[in-house]
This record gives structure tokens, C-alpha cells and sequence, in this order.
């Protein structure tokens, strides 16, 4: 096992993008349009955050890829390069989306190589297509190759032991969640509208053989806010990560829990965002890489996504708020548990 190397205090945070990503257009009124990533790279330059550094990614290689993905599903998406072609009902591509989806993998990857190694302290990787809904077999849910995924693999190669995928996207993480299903060395917790797109996400999965209590899924129910968010953290997702002691933290970093996105039904805030960032940054003990899944409105996306650079460069940290827990939270945590107290200690964090 090759030895884990941490950050030192001394570095920035990185931001891992790139104008390729803008040559992945699904379609001219497809939700996952170019103009998300604008909005963000627009909002950043209007307001820059100190100690952040922007770098630009290098596709992920074939042997990146096929951790996650089967060697046919992988070959099959390189083939289509330049074409546009259909590769599940809602997954277009265009001439430059083969490259972009090699960019997207490429660039959480780096950001896993770079803080393990010390060139980082943190990132976040601006990318798309998203991927948490990518299976190992297929396309699915606008993802190409399962972004997170493959990073929390290349973490695992690098001499990580222990990485914890956290997803806090609208939409559960199917593809993340199956890859990982039979797994310890790679901890999938997910806090997901439920029941929605795909499906997937019900509490008593809770993984299987040596993966048995590694996987935890909270779904509610849609209007839920920062406050509710708030009690899944600080009630289930930190004192397990306590308990887990992760060597880093990946996130799959979905915006479209926004109280103003088109394709969600939830209320979180920019607030709220940074909160769970800020939560997770001293649960990962600084080591963390952000991964940009979906998030559907342009105002709310971008801001979103500037308040967690802020979190991660040191400009900001947001605790959470002491709300009133409500009823459908709260039984959506005691789901989660009855699934996972045999796993883990019911403790603060």
C-alpha cells in the first residue's frame, strides 16, 4: 500500500474547469446546458475568492475508467466521440461531449491526485456532464462516466483506505451506490428527494456483504430546507463519519436541491450549501474534493457553488442553524437508523 500523503496548510484550494466542458450540448432545451457552467465561471469572476487557483484538466485514461465502467461500456462511449448519438433516453451527446466527459472524469481524478499528494488543499472540480447517475454498464440521467466514482477509485489507488462519497444531489446516485454496494473502503451516504428520479435511494439499503452498513441512504420528501438538511448532517451523516474516520471526503455535489431549481422540489439556500461544505471540509480534516453533479437554475447554481469555493479557500464558514426538526424529517432519520443502527453508534458528531 503506497503511503497517503496530506495537505500542507501553506496551499490553495483548486478549481479544475475548462471552456471544453461548453462543447457538451445535449440538445438546445435540455436542462444540462452549457450556460450552467457560464453562470458559474461568471459569478467567480465578478467576485473572486482569495487563495483559489484555477487549473486546467487532463482527460481520465482508459485504466481510470474501467474501475468503474466495463471496458465494452467505455470503448462504446470513446467510439461515439464526434458523433452525436443517443446513449439512454435522456443521455444525448453532441460532437464534443466524448471529450468533455474524459475532461469531467480527468479533473475530479486530478483533484483526488492533488490534495492526497499535497499539491492542494481542497477542490472542486467545475465540470460536466455530471455523472453520479453513470452505471458501470451504461449511460444514464445526463451522466457518461460516474465522475465521483472514479475519483473515490483513483483515492483508493493513490494509498487512501477509507473515502467517504457523500452525495447531497436532489436525485440519488444510483450508478455510485451500485459500484460500491458490496464495498468498505468506499463509504456512499446519499440525502436525496424520495421517492424521485431514479428511484433508487430507500433507506433500508444499506449495502451488502462486506459492504453491509456502508451504504446510507436518507431520502425525504420534497419543500425540505436547510434546516432539514441540517438534522440529516448533524443526526446521521457526521456521527457516522466520525466513526468512519474517511482519509478524504468526495462530494457529489448537486445544486438542484435549491430552493429555486426547476427540476427539484427542495428549498435549500446558498446558506444551507455551505453549511454541509463547511461541515464536511472538518469531518474530511481539510481533505475534501467537491465534484459538480446537477443544479438546474443559473442564479442559484452559481451562487451556490460560490459560496462552497469560499468555504474551501478559508473566506467562509457556515455552522447550522438550530431549527425545529419537522415530523418528516424526523421520520425519515429514524428510516435511516433502523437500517444502520446495528452498523454504527447513534452519537453526536
Amino acid at each position: 500500500m503506497r503511503r497517503v500523503h496530506y495537505y500542507a496548510a501553506s496551499v490553495t484550494t483548486r478549481l479544475y474547469t475548462s471552456d471544453l466542458f461548453l462543447g457538451h450540448r445535449p440538445g438546445p432545451s435540455h436542462p444540462e446546458r452549457p450556460e450552467r457552467l457560464e453562470s458559474i465561471h461568471a459569478v467567480l469572476q465578478r467576485a473572486p475568492v482569495a487563495n483559489v487557483t484555477q487549473v486546467a484538466p487532463r482527460p481520465a485514461t482508459r485504466a481510470e475508467l474501467t474501475r468503474v465502467h466495463t471496458a465494452q461500456y467505455v470503448e462504446r462511449v470513446l467510439q461515439s466521440a464526434g458523433t452525436p448519438c443517443e446513449l439512454d433516453p435522456d443521455t444525448s451527446t453532441s460532437a464534443g461531449s466524448v471529450e468533455a466527459a474524459l475532461l469531467a472524469a480527468g479533473a475530479t481524478v486530478q483533484a483526488v491526485q492533488d490534495v492526497l499528494s499535497g499539491a492542494a488543499e481542497n477542490g472542486f472540480a467545475l465540470v460536466r456532464p455530471p455523472g453520479h447517475h453513470a452505471e458501470e454498464h451504461t449511460a444514464m440521467g445526463f451522466c457518461l462516466f460516474n465522475n465521483a466514482a472514479v475519483a473515490a477509485e483513483a483515492a483508493l489507488a493513490r494509498g487512501a483506505q477509507r473515502v467517504l462519497l457523500l452525495d447531497w444531489d436532489v436525485h440519488h446516485g444510483n450508478g455510485s451506490q451500485s459500484h460500491f454496494w458490496k464495498r468498505r473502503d468506499v463509504l456512499y451516504a446519499s440525502v436525496h428527494q424520495h421517492p424521485f428520479y431514479p428511484g433508487t435511494g430507500a433507506p433500508h439499503l444499506a449495502g451488502e456483504g462486506d459492504g453491509a452498513g456502508f451504504n446510507v441512504n436518507c431520502g425525504l420528501p420534497g419543500a425540505q430546507g436547510d434546516d432539514d438538511y441540517a438534522a440529516v448532517f448533524e443526526g446521521l451523516f457526521l456521527p457516522i463519519a466520525e466513526q468512519y474516520r474517511p482519509d478524504l471526503v468526495v462530494v457529489s455535489a448537486g445544486f438542484d436541491p435549491h430552493r429555486s431549481d426547476p427540476l427539484g422540489g427542495m428549498r435549500v439556500t446558498e446558506r444551507g450549501f455551505a453549511a454541509m461544505c463547511s461541515a464536511l471540509k472538518v469531518a474530511a480534516k481539510g481533505r475534501i474534493v467537491l465534484a459538480l453533479e446537477g443544479g438546474y437554475d443559473l442564479d442559484g447554481l452559481a451562487q451556490s457553488v460560490h459560496a462552497c469555493v469560499e468555504v474551501l479557500a478559508g473566506g467562509r464558514s457556515e455552522a447550522f442553524t438550530s431549527g425545529t426538526t419537522r415530523p418528516d424529517t424526523a421520520e425519515a432519520l429514524e428510516d435511516s437508523w433502523a437500517a444502520h443502527s446495528k452498523y454504527w453508534r447513534r452519537v453526536k458528531a
